[in-house]
């Protein structure tokens, strides 16, 4: 039967430094040279999800942007990605900017992949994250409202207070994919936008037809996880899960920071 094993990253796969271990990274590596078929989602970019999965250099798709963009793990060669369409991007930053709220857009430009956000505009908690992104090859401040929608974009990021972000959360919800929490290190309150019908769980079942999967064994320990549990035909919330995804599991398994899907990939592969 073939099996897909796919995880979350931040508070699953990831310990609460952020990385990866030695020890997950080693036995996902091992297994996967004997045949194991693996694959993990996040709503990070290919490039952060990199950094913290260092040393875990197996071939197998990932999925980023949760679900937007799925690419190799080894070269980074796009396999699929959703974006917008012109009258979708324009409908989401005319309502936001009404609203004073100024998104981090991620976008390709010329087939290269890039992060715009307003230079002049942005509040203290985005400037703060993107203080954190110094550096990365993606990085495009932009100076005028119109200029947040260059490119090919398919998805966007809001950080603000909850009170500000709540309506527009409820005004988008039903036309798009929406993920309203905070955010797993910095508590922060991020509303993040993707296309209709784009999730963790839609890139899943596109690996599954990828692959011809029989079946699907998912990891996970947030809210954004539910949809990816309900899809698979196991599923394991790990032990600091929150208690909503713990519900609706098929079992509990060691921390993430316990190496529990690691432990439990070794003994049951």
């Amino acid at each position: 039967m073939r099996i897909l094993y796919v995880s979350d990253l931040d508070g699953t796969l990831l310990r609460s430094d952020g990385k990866t271990s030695a020890y997950t990274n080693r036995v996902i590596n091992e297994l996967c040279k004997k045949g194991m078929l693996f694959s993990y989602a996040t709503a990070r970019s290919y490039l952060t999800a990199a950094k913290v999965t260092r040393g875990l250099n197996a071939k197998f798709p990932i999925i980023t942007y949760n679900g937007a963009v799925i690419l190799q793990n080894d070269t980074y060669e796009v396999i699929a990605q959703n974006t917008f369409s012109h009258e979708e991007k324009k409908d989401i930053l005319d309502e936001l900017l009404r609203h004073g709220i100024y998104p981090i857009v991620y976008t390709y430009i010329e087939g290269k992949e890039k992060f715009l956000y307003h230079i002049n505009k942005c509040n203290y908690a985005t400037t703060e994250f993107l203080l954190t992104r110094k550096g990365d090859i993606r990085d495009t401040p932009v100076k005028s409202d119109n200029a947040l929608g260059f490119g090919d974009v398919f998805y966007f990021s809001c950080i603000d207070k909850y009170e500000n972000l709540e309506p527009l959360y409820k005004h988008f919800k039903e036309k798009y994919h929406c993920i309203f929490q905070k955010e797993y290190y910095s508590g922060e309150q991020w509303l993040e936008i993707i296309p209709k019908n784009i999730s963790k769980a839609s890139a899943i079942l596109q690996l599954k037809e990828y692959w011809k999967i029989e079946r699907i064994v998912a990891f996970g320990d947030g809210m954004n996880d539910i949809e990816m549990f309900e899809i698979a035909d196991e599923s394991y919330a790990v032990e600091n899960a929150v208690d909503e995804l713990k519900a609706i599991a098929t079992g509990i398994i060691e921390s993430n920071d316990s190496d529990g899907v690691a432990k439990w990939l070794y003994n049951r592969f």
